[in-house]
């Protein structure tokens, strides 16, 4: 069902700070913050040539990555985002082997439907997974 790991996402406390150590210490190619109200983030990817690390900083109070960063001050892994071909095919596999699937299908970043199962489904582990 998956296809390549898309990004790993870190939350992370301040956005500037984390981007400009990713481009000064590891010279890496930082792209420039996009604002996501709808998912209460604003985010900074990294392209490494083979797959991207998502900064994650918290849009306000209500955002999940302000509850994240509550629980671990100093910012550390969030999630993994797998590409899948079919969205809607991936979910109800899912849910047919017993994961939880939360909430609806959104606009991820890169303009394309995202869904989050739970961690406690996959090991600890938030998973995205993104249609492309």
């Amino acid at each position: 069902m998956i296809g390549r790991l898309n990004h790993i996402a870190i939350a992370v406390p301040d956005l500037a700070a984390a981007s400009a150590r990713y481009r000064d210490l590891l010279g890496a190619s930082v792209g420039a913050p996009q604002t996501l109200p709808e998912h209460g983030v604003t985010v900074v990817f990294i392209d490494t040539g083979n797959t991207k690390v998502e900064l994650l900083e918290p849009l306000g109070e209500g955002s999940p990555i302000a509850g994240f960063l509550a629980k671990n001050p100093g910012g550390g892994m969030h999630h993994m985002c797998f590409e899948v071909p079919d969205l809607a095919a991936a979910a109800d596999q899912l849910v047919a082997g017993g994961a939880r699937v939360l909430g609806e299908p959104k606009i991820g970043a890169h303009g394309r439907p995202v869904v989050f199962v739970h961690p406690k489904d996959f090991d600890g582990t938030l998973i995205e997974l993104e249609e492309v």
